[in-house]
Formats: C-alpha cells, structure tokens, sequence
C-alpha cells in the first residue's frame, strides 16, 4: 500500500518505519528540513531501541522515504496518517492547529479518494473537525479515521509490530476493509483489531493513559501513608497486585510520571469533562498528586541539607522521564534540578541516552560526565531520577569511596533500605522508612 505520514516526532517515525517494514511504500513528511534531512541520512533526532535499524534498512530499500514536500506526500498516498504534535494550552486542553492546519493541506493536495486518519491523540470530536476541513476544500471522497496509537517508549518497535490490540474508530466500510488489510500482518497472533465509532475510539486512548496514571498517583498517595505509619510500601504494593482483579503493573512508587502522553492526556480528559459538563474531580486530584510527587526528592534534599546549597553538590543519576528513552518532557528530573539550581548547588549528571536532550533543557547550567561513576566525585550526595539498568547494581564500595558523604535520594526504590543500612549509608526512599545512621546530619 501506498501510505503518507505527516509528522516525524515520535509517533510518526515509529509508525513509518513499522509500515514500511511490513512492506508498504511509506513517506514520511515534515516541514522541518534539518530534521529531514538528518532522516534521510538514517540519523534519529530521537533515542528508541530498534528504531534506527528499521528506518535505515527501510531507506536502503526504498520503501521509506522522507520529504519536506506534503502534498507530493498526499497526492502520492491513498493513506494518510496525521502524527503530528497536540501540545497542552494554557488550559490543558489540546492544541488542534497543527493537526488542522495538516487537514487544510491535505484538502488542497487531494487528487483522489483518501483515507485519512488521526493517529495522534485528539479529543472526542476532532476527526469531524479534520474531515469539516477537508470536505470544504476537496471535492474527493474522504475518509477520515481515528487510529490512536498506544506505544510505550523504550519499547514502541515492538508494540506497533505486535500490539495488543488495534483501536480503529472507521465511518465506512471501503476504510475499514483497507485498514484490515493494513493491519493484517501485525495481528497474526490473533490479536484483536476493534472497530469502533470514531467518538469511541477518540476517548479511548485517553480513558486508557488517565486509568494508568491514576494507578501511579494511588501508589504514590499511599506511599506517603507509608512513610507517615512507619509501614512499606514494597509490602503493600505485592499485597494489593497479587489480587486478581488488580494486577501488579503502574503499581510502583516514585517521584510522579511524565513523558510525552499521561501528563498531557489527563490534563486533556480534565479539559473535555469540563467542556461536557461532567465531574473530573478525581482526574484533577491524579495530576495535582503526581506534581507534588515531582517535587518529592527537592523537598527531602532542602530537609536534609538546608535551603542554601551554594556550597553543595549532587551527583544525579538519570534524566529522561523513564529508561530506555531520550525523552525529558515532563520528567521528574527537570523539577529536581531546576530547585537545586535555585538554591545554588551544583549539579553533575549522568543518563545513558538522554545527555544531549539535557543541554537543551539546561545548557551548561549542570555539568555532565559520559560515566556514572564519575558524577560522584567529591559528591555531597547522589540524586536518581530514572531506574536505568546500569544504576541497579552499582559497585557500592566504589561509590563511598569517591563520595564525599554516602547519601542517596532515589526516586525509584531502587536499593533495598536493610542493605543500605548494612552498607553505611544515608538512604531516602519513597514509601519505605529512612536509613539515617547516627554519624549522619549536618
């Protein structure tokens, strides 16, 4: 088949690169010519396992390509995914101009029947818009479908190529047999693609982040019950997830979520109970509680060491919002450091991918060291953001002894506290009691 993506973020590249994979001649189209340009010479603006190999094996076959050109993109497609960005406004709903501003394209380029579909993540309503648009400039049959996508990072490949499920919100046959077809190889396994109305497929992939986030907000609230009657989170966390009707996943305290989706999509699914005139009581009360979760880790190290930190440093171990991604929207980290710099400490950190995403972020503000280890020279105390793998099971002994004072803050629970203890060090947690040996204050 013949297919357009327009956006190469995130989801775009992912969805490209997966479809032409599964043999389908793709184009990739955006209006960022650096961006373009670096895609064409197999170079990835982005960190995501997997992902460079498929689209630098896909160029070399020729069924991937990349163009600043969208309408060649749509006039040489009969399939046309609209990936690009709907960042929150000022009052969380989401910004459809980019996405509309694609639809007037595609009104003006058409030269035959298109399917068309929304692969962001829109509010309920919006595929009427983008089919409103370009039903008003293009006098050839449309049709426009909602395809939310549910990709992970860190593990998106595999996601799209084997899903567990397809979310395809379809207005007529002729577009439900096409994306059947598109989809077939993906779903081998016996997977399900679920057709549904476009309303219903729209508010899906909301109702989905908002229900995950909701879990990690619980966590964490009860993780602050936790801390306050001396109980342990861990305990609690296997006692709740071995229930069937739970299960265990986004059941892990820690410093809040971030990322490109659950903090965006709550404050959407917020906007639109508004808008609809319904409670959104509880999904306010999941965001209020994962942006003072953010501010976690600050709060103990002012605890600890005291609002003037001009003479401190901190040693910080990961940046992105989770492992196995680049990404720092929206991450606990940036949180962290921006009060640390407030306060006037210095920073040194270290991530495995997300170290030139950083600088954007921070500039030279922080220093950054290429090895972990190293951050922790002369370190007032080490500050874990990300439960990278290579942070899990560090040489303790090497850490105390470059370490000015063993002092650890992490974020994710990554060490057990009675280890810790043994070990000789000051360790804060979430939702498990503190190691805080005697010699330790000042």
């Amino acid at each position: 088949m013949h297919v357009a993506v327009i956006g190469t973020g995130y989801v775009g590249l992912v969805v490209g690169a997966c479809l032409a994979e599964s043999g389908n001649d793709v184009i990739c189209a955006d209006v960022d010519e650096a961006k373009i340009a670096h895609l064409s010479g197999g170079e990835l603006p982005i960190y995501e396992p997997g992902l460079e190999g498929l689209v630098r094996s896909n160029l070399e076959e020729g069924r991937l390509q990349f163009t600043t050109d969208v309408r060649r993109a749509v006039r040489e497609s009969a399939i046309i995914f609209i990936a690009v960005g709907t960042p929150s406004d000022s009052d969380g709903s989401a910004d459809l101009s980019y996405v509309l501003e694609v639809a007037r394209v595609i009104g003006e380029s058409m030269n035959g029947e298109k399917i068309v579909i929304t692969k962001s993540t829109v509010p309920v309503g919006t595929a009427a818009k983008v089919r409103a648009v370009i039903a008003s400039l293009a006098e050839h049959p449309v049709h426009v479908c909602a395809n939310p996508e549910f990709l992970k990072e860190g593990a998106a490949v595999e996601d799209f190529l084997k899903p567990d499920r397809v979310v395809l919100g379809v207005e007529s046959e002729r577009a439900k047999e096409v994306l059947q077809e598109l989809y077939a190889p993906f779903v081998r396994t016996g997977n399900p693609i679920l057709f549904m109305d476009i309303a219903s497929a729209e508010l899906t992939k909301y109702a989905a982040n908002a229900m995950l986030a909701t879990r990690i907000s619980f966590m964490n609230l009860v993780a602050r019950m936790c801390e306050k009657t001396g109980a342990d989170v861990d305990l609690v966390r296997y006692g709740v997830g071995t229930d069937s009707r739970i299960g265990p996943s986004f059941l892990f305290p820690g410093i809040g979520y971030g990322g490109s989706c659950f903090p965006k999509d709550v404050k959407a699914l917020i906007r639109t109970s508004r808008e609809l005139g319904v409670d959104g009581g509880m999904l306010q009360a999941v965001d209020t509680v994962n942006e003072e979760q953010k501010r976690l880790l600050l709060d103990r190290i002012v605890e600890r060491f005291g609002q003037n930190l001009s003479k401190r440093m901190f040693a910080v171990w990961g940046l992105s919002f989770k492992p196995l991604t680049s990404d720092m929207r929206e991450a606990p980290s940036l949180v962290v450091i921006r009060g640390l710099l407030e306060r006037k400490a210095r920073v040194v950190a270290h991530d495995p991918a997300a170290m030139k995403e950083a600088r954007g972020y921070f500039g030279e503000a922080i220093e950054y060291r290429e090895h972990g280890y190293d951050c922790l020279v002369d370190a007032d105390a080490l500050v874990i953001h990300t439960e990278w793998q290579p942070y899990r099971r560090p040489d303790f002994a090497r850490m105390r002894a470059v370490m000015a004072a063993p002092v650890i803050f992490d974020g994710r629970n990554l060490y057990r506290p009675e280890k810790m203890r043994e070990l000789g060090f000051e360790y804060y947690s979430v939702g498990r009691p503190a190691v805080v040996p005697e010699r330790a204050g000042g």
